[in-house]
């Protein structure tokens, strides 16, 4: 059977995983580099059909070069009919495109918009074209979700001239949120996913998104991946006036301002222990600064999950997801707590035990843990574009 191929890169790590071609694409092959650009870089990967795990050192060989030849060396390349990038900005994109040369050119000019994701996806893509020409390769948008937010979702307070540059919100995690939105008609009808939902996106990165009729409406993330609710290593929402403030006292340029927003702050700064919940959760009671953190986060998505449910003009449905939403049941308790006011009652017990519902059955809104998949999602995306595409 033909293969798709999804390639999720980053800064620091490349995800990627392989699917059948098929409507309802099967996962057969995942695994990631993680610490690119530190000592012991490894590939990891599961070959689910084998059921075997492995890992490489990389060496001194570039990490998109090492993971093209060892997936060379692992599989038979020419199964693979397409490959699905996640493309973390797609300004106006709404739907997933071949990569063109056109395509990459606007890349390129819209790379300092995101320069965590966009430099290495780039390279990615490039390495592809110039190793394997004849292979097909599709954007798979993470803005794309947001494209019919209402304009004044999307508007900035700055002089026209700026909007009209293109620099407004554009919202991320959209293709985390497509799949959301898929599972949630899944579970429990496509009624339940017309109404009027809040998606949390809570892990390292975090957002929140208000979707009514099955569209978004809005979203805490805005021009970049580094604004809205508080993150890992990012800020969040940041006073403008602190980057005025920073840049003269401390004497930083614009390169090192972006390093402190989007990898020394956030949880981390805060917390001067680790960007990961899990860490902080365990270490709070003996260490002020970790408590603080974890309170930041939830008080932070608490004032999100109110402001979204004015902005929807009510709520019925709430769903966590990501590393921390799916895996944190007292980040989710304590950030529900106090919300009985708009319907939102949490069943400690499910909660606990992790549930696909966690809400109390007299609780006006159903709250939901739902396990995101923007693999899956993006395989189903290639897929369906060939397959269109033929026809």
């Amino acid at each position: 059977m033909k293969k798709i191929l999804t390639i999720n890169s980053g800064s620091s790590s490349i995800k990627f995983a392989m699917f059948t071609a098929e409507d309802q694409p099967k996962k057969e092959l995942y695994g990631k580099i993680d610490r690119i650009g530190l000592s012991n870089t490894k590939l990891i990967f599961h070959d689910l059909i084998s059921d075997k795990t492995g890992n490489q050192l990389l060496g001194n060989s570039s990490a998109v070069n090492f993971f093209i030849d060892w997936l060379k060396d692992y599989i038979d390349i020419t199964s693979i009919i397409g490959i699905g990038h996640r493309v973390v900005h797609g300004m106006k994109h709404t739907e997933p495109e071949i990569i063109s040369q056109e395509l990459l050119d606007e890349l390129h000019r819209i790379s300092a918009y995101d320069p965590d994701h966009l430099p290495q996806e780039i390279e990615m893509i490039e390495i592809f074209r110039k190793r394997y020409p004849e292979l097909l390769q599709l954007a798979c948008f993470d803005t794309s979700f947001h494209a019919c937010m209402p304009r004044m979702a999307k508007l900035l307070p700055l002089p026209r001239r700026y909007d009209a540059m293109g620099i407004q919100r554009y919202g991320f995690h959209g293709l985390s949120y497509s799949y959301l939105m898929e599972e949630l008609a899944r579970v429990a009808g496509n009624d339940k996913a017309k109404g009027k939902i809040i998606l949390a996106h809570l892990g390292n990165g975090a957002s929140l998104a208000a979707v009514k009729d099955g569209k978004s409406i809005d979203t805490t993330m805005g021009f970049t991946p580094a604004s809205g609710l508080v993150m890992g290593t990012r800020t969040g929402d940041l006073d403008p006036g602190v980057t005025w403030f920073l840049m003269q006292s401390e004497k930083l340029n614009a390169e090192q301002f972006n390093d402190l927003i989007n990898h020394q702050s956030g949880l981390l700064g805060i917390s001067e222990i680790s960007s990961d919940m899990q860490d902080l959760l365990k270490q709070q009671h003996n260490d002020s600064r970790a408590a603080e953190a974890v309170e930041l986060f939830c008080y932070q998505t608490k004032k999100w999950i109110g402001s979204f449910t004015a902005v929807l003009v009510g709520l019925e449905t709430l769903v966590f997801a990501g590393g921390i939403g799916e895996n944190a049941p007292e980040v989710r308790s304590r950030i529900c707590e106090g919300l009985q006011f708009l319907g939102i009652e949490i069943d400690e017990k499910r909660n606990a035990d992790n549930n696909h519902i966690i809400s109390t059955d007299k609780s006006r809104v159903t709250v939901r843990v739902i396990k995101t998949n923007e693999e899956q999602i993006i395989a189903k995306s290639v897929y369906s574009f060939l397959n269109n595409s033929i026809k």
